[in-house]
């Protein structure tokens, strides 16, 4: 199986929603929507929550990885590692489109094959590679 990480936002919706639609920053939405076209499974890495399921129920928050200092970035990763590890098999190939905050320590402790697609882009970069992926793919539908 194909499973996409992707990252929350600081852009939120106030009040309880579902994960997938409490982040409401066009390159969240953009994110979201090419993984959905290109992968099996999707979960959102949140520095509040972790591993997110798209489902689950959670409130909006303020918090950023970009604040954590070294040890609680360690520390994060190794819970989010643990919450993914209990949610893939070996043999699932993993799809990182999150930033070096997200990575830097949780992938030494992914023994899956594992691609970072956008590493080194830049958010503009990145927001034209979803928008002309999506727009192709969609007109591939029709």
């Amino acid at each position: 199986m194909d499973i996409a990480f992707i990252s929350c936002v600081k852009l939120k919706k106030t009040g309880l929603y579902k994960a997938e639609d409490l982040y409401i920053s066009d390159f969240f939405k953009k994110s979201l929507k090419y993984c959905q076209l290109n992968h099996d499974k999707i979960f959102i890495l949140s520095a509040k929550y972790g591993l997110l399921n798209l489902d689950d129920q959670i409130e909006d928050y303020e918090m950023t990885l970009n604040n954590f200092s070294k040890n609680e970035k360690i520390i994060w990763s190794k819970k989010v590692f643990y919450q993914i590890s209990k949610k893939i098999n070996i043999d699932d190939k993993l799809f990182f489109y999150v930033g070096e905050n997200y990575r830097k320590y949780l992938l030494p402790l992914i023994k899956n094959n594992y691609e970072i697609p956008l590493k080194g882009l830049g958010i503009g970069k990145q927001l034209r590679f979803y928008k002309n992926n999506i727009e192709s793919q969609t007109l591939r539908l029709f």
